[in-house]
């Protein structure tokens, strides 16, 4: 076994919000039906993969994921998705109307997280995975997920709008040749 960890991010299942495309943060929704349907086949995806440590944000929709998964994961606050303050349940079309040229990426959300903040929180998480050994399993939210994979290969969080990222999906962080100072992306969106 390598000394250096590969860490599979899974992103929730659908949910009401992701299907209409609203900024969903702190609001604690429920998964869909399809969003449920969704957690078996990630659990299929992953079965016979051995985990030294499984997260999740302790948010119920990455919570229910992993349960429907099969995995029981410690809560991991730093994995709560962005914290979107005044744009919390609105769309990007209804974001821009007041705010024509907004980028979360780059500008953040008023009341919320900053851009600064979110990488703070994020490369505390990032240190925090790169120390562990083994295999390690991640259910989270899209937005943190997109910033976790940038700031893993040392990236600014304003490269996270190049990432898109599905529910239910899977992605893969490791390193080349399992060396600490390459770390690399080995699969995304799956």
């Amino acid at each position: 076994m390598s000394s250096v960890p590969t860490v599979y991010l899974a992103r929730h299942g659908e949910t009401e919000w992701s299907k209409s495309g609203q900024h969903t943060g702190r609001t604690d929704l429920p998964l869909t039906v399809h969003g449920e349907e969704a957690g078996p086949i990630l659990g299929a995806r992953l079965k016979g993969i051995t985990f030294s440590r499984i997260f999740s944000s302790p948010l119920s929709r990455a919570m229910r994921t992993a349960e429907l998964a099969g995995f029981a994961p410690e809560v991991e606050p730093d994995l709560l998705e962005w914290h979107y303050g005044e744009f919390e349940g609105k769309t990007n079309a209804e974001i821009r109307k007041v705010s024509p040229n907004w980028v979360v990426f780059r500008d953040g959300c008023p009341g919320g997280e900053t851009p600064t903040e979110i990488t703070l929180r994020v490369d505390r998480l990032v240190a925090k995975l790169k120390g562990l050994s083994g295999n390690v399993l991640c259910f989270a939210h899209g937005h943190l997920l997109r910033i976790l994979a940038c700031r893993w290969i040392d990236l600014p969080v304003s490269v996270g709008g190049n990432l898109l990222l599905g529910t239910a999906a899977l992605s893969i962080l490791s390193f080349n040749h399992d060396h600490i100072d390459e770390p690399a992306i080995k699969v995304w969106n799956s």
